[in-house]
């Protein structure tokens, strides 16, 4: 089969599957709103998630704002979204620890809670998400400390702004253990403390929850 068979072969399939106009494609699309912390670390790996552009159209900012100012931010873009009458199906914030105070953090979490947002919170930094695609991790440290172990894992100088990190990370093929890990540093500080206080339980992190679900949207292997 030629090139222009195969374009002309594709070209049928998405206006039979999708309709002639790309604006009714768009409108079928669910809309997700992410809201990160950070300018680059987070919004980069989220990005790079390879999602069927005709059924979710993710929206990803990096703020870089403090944990409270950022979730006021997407409350004020959810409410704007709603305003034009295209609102996000789901909202979500992600933040660190960091060194902000007790009251500030546990302030954005009660917001998100009020505002029907979902958060996707790491104490202390967001590598350790990346640092348990390689091993469990139930020991606080330090974000010089995550830079060096990461550099021994990727076994290459550990960049906080790579945009390439959600492919190395796919390619090494360990996130159904990171996902399990985060699991199971919740359970962990649960059985230890008695309840979920995202706040002093170092290290946790929630940023499973939201790879889980973009994960329903990713384009199949066969396809790409």
């Amino acid at each position: 089969m030629g090139t222009d068979d195969i374009h002309h072969k594709r070209k049928r399939q998405k206006e039979e599957n999708y309709g002639r106009s790309g604006a009714n494609r768009k409108d079928k699309r669910e809309r997700f709103l992410i809201v990160c912390e950070g300018e680059q670390t987070e919004p980069n790996y989220f990005k790079a998630f390879p999602v069927k552009s005709d059924v979710i159209d993710l929206d990803i900012q990096g703020e870089g704002k403090n944990t409270l100012s950022l979730v006021k931010e997407a409350v004020r873009r959810q409410e704007e979204a709603a305003d034009r009458g295209e609102p996000y199906v789901q909202v979500w914030c992600v933040f660190d620890r960091d060194s902000f105070s007790s009251d500030q953090f546990n302030e954005a979490i009660a917001l998100c809670d009020r505002k029907h947002i979902h958060y996707a919170f790491t104490n202390e930094a967001f590598e350790l998400w990346y640092l348990l695609h390689f091993a469990y991790v139930d020991t606080a440290l330090s974000r010089d400390q995550y830079k060096e172990k990461l550099s021994d894992c990727l076994c290459q100088e550990y960049c906080k702004a790579d945009p390439g990190m959600y492919d190395l990370l796919a390619e090494i093929g360990n996130q159904h253990l990171a996902i399990r890990w985060a699991r199971q540093l919740r359970k962990y500080h649960f059985s230890r403390d008695g309840k979920h206080d995202p706040c002093t339980q170092n290290p946790s992190t929630t940023v499973h929850e939201l790879v889980e679900i973009l994960n329903q949207y990713l384009v199949e292997e066969d396809s790409l």
